[in-house]
């Protein structure tokens, strides 16, 4: 295998082994990323690479030395690196450089990983195909003419081009499990808390968490480990200690939605699927069909929850703290031009609806009622995990869709997310994985579990793993 195609473990292997060092590694990299069109990064930290690669091989040279040391990854560009541009796709932020870490990315450095840049995201994390960015479209490895997902699509086609041994994207609404299936790779959405989201610029602060997306399930269980823990940085994050498990498919309870298998997902989505639930019963699962009768409900109430944080969560960038600063006559005309000439589209869109959502008179209509629509989507699953010990469905009802087939309508664009959105809402974990092929167009499994029990879905998609190869 090429260096750019090994996984954590292998990459691991070969440093340990002294088959290469982590600057060859590093380089295999860089020089790759350099020769692609496919618009990953926003920021390539070329130099900063390189020092921690070197740093790297001094340390494994000692051979006291853990699993990411000297790994290359990418990083999502709304999560904070200190001394390095964080822009989260907007030209608002385009000259903002980080005073800080994220708690993530200090984590990831007290393991020794080598980070190689930025990668493209849907402005401020708004989007389901990565065409928001203010300053590039990336493009699917697995066809140039179709999207990646998003709002990580930058992390997921790195990985899946080879461009990053993992990287690290954020979700809100199926912002990594959406592009880990288009792409064809794992994205992990963790329980809400499990990780810390201090340092990540803030969306939904009420559902925004940090995942990795990696080449298998081994790895993406390898980052969550050294990610998941209370931090007093971050008063959501949980006192949660993940422990590895491993678990059969002999007598597990698979949870199959009917809501989730209707009308509007493509027959070729919903055939790869059922062939990856049918191998798991072929091994002995039981397979219990289950309603989410509030699924619905779902994507309309986070639209509104979403879009009402989002109103709040953005009003810091006025043109006056950091960011893009227009001048203007008055300090209201200052707050309109930064925002207007900073913001796009979709940006602007939610902005405007969270705020309508939030105006008095509508609260209670709208902002309330979603709340009280959670408190029943979270009743659903509840009163499915009774029944069930995970559950399985697709990602989306649809592989990885043309470049700017759906700019033109976001209502086709939301509906990307349909299947995600219930258990977002309900703060669960979720994970994408390659079930099959429409072509050359991947397909993911999608796998949901009870909350922190991540360590019950990673062993079960390590078990589908083996089968679906």
């Amino acid at each position: 295998m090429k260096l750019t195609e090994l996984t954590i473990k292998q990459a691991h292997e070969g440093l340990k082994n002294k088959e290469f060092t982590s600057v060859d590694l590093t380089k295999a990299y860089l020089d790759k990323i350099e020769r692609s069109d496919l618009n990953t990064f926003i920021t390539v930290t070329r130099e900063l690479a390189l020092e921690q690669a070197k740093a790297a091989d001094v340390k494994i040279a000692t051979g006291e030395f853990g699993m990411l040391c000297g790994i290359p990854c990418a990083i999502k560009d709304n999560i904070l690196i200190q001394d390095v541009k964080c822009t989260a796709a907007s030209k608002i932020l385009e000259n903002y450089v980080a005073p800080y870490d994220a708690t993530v990315i200090k984590k990831l450095k007290e393991q020794g990983v080598v980070i190689l840049g930025k990668t493209n995201l849907d402005e401020f994390a708004m989007g389901s195909s990565t065409e928001n960015s203010a300053y590039k479209i990336t493009k699917n490895p697995r066809d140039l003419t179709r999207v990646p997902g998003g709002s990580s699509g930058g992390s997921a086609a790195a990985v899946a081009g080879n461009e990053c041994c993992f990287a690290l994207g954020s979700e809100t609404n199926g912002s990594v499990r959406l592009p880990a299936s288009f792409c064809g790779v794992v994205g992990l959405k963790p329980t809400y808390g499990a990780v810390s989201r201090y340092g990540l610029i803030a969306f939904g602060s009420s559902l925004d968490q940090v995942g990795p997306l990696t080449k298998t399930v081994e790895d993406a269980e390898i980052i969550f480990e050294v990610l998941s823990g209370k931090d007093g940085m971050d008063a959501t994050s949980a006192n949660y200690i993940f422990e590895e498990s491993k678990i059969s498919l002999k007598g597990l309870r698979i949870g199959i939605p009917i809501e989730y298998f209707a009308k509007g997902v493509e027959p070729e989505v919903e055939k790869i699927v059922r062939q990856a639930i049918k191998k798991a019963e072929n091994k002995g699962a039981e397979i219990i069909e289950i309603s989410l009768p509030s699924t619905d409900y779902a994507l309309a109430a986070y639209y509104i929850v979403a879009t009402s944080e989002a109103s709040s969560n953005l009003s810091r960038f006025d043109g006056v703290k950091y960011g893009l600063s227009e001048p203007g006559k008055d300090l209201l005309d200052v707050y309109l031009k930064s925002k207007g000439h900073g913001f796009g589209a979709e940006v602007k869109r939610r902005i405007m609806l969270g705020t309508y959502s939030l105006s008095s008179g509508y609260y209670d209509a709208y902002y309330k009622k979603a709340q009280d629509v959670i408190g029943l989507i979270k009743n659903d699953f509840v009163k499915a995990f009774e029944k069930v010990d995970v559950i399985f469905a697709p990602v989306c009802p649809t592989p990885a869709f043309k470049i700017g087939e759906r700019v033109a309508d976001p209502i086709a664009m939301y509906l990307t997310d349909i299947m995600n959105s219930g258990s977002s809402l309900a703060g669960l974990p979720g994970i994408s994985m390659p079930a099959g092929k429409m072509g050359d167009l991947p397909v993911g499994l999608q796998i949901i579990g009870n909350h922190f029990e991540e360590n019950k879905i990673l062993a079960v998609a390590e078990e589908m793993e083996k089968l679906l190869k």
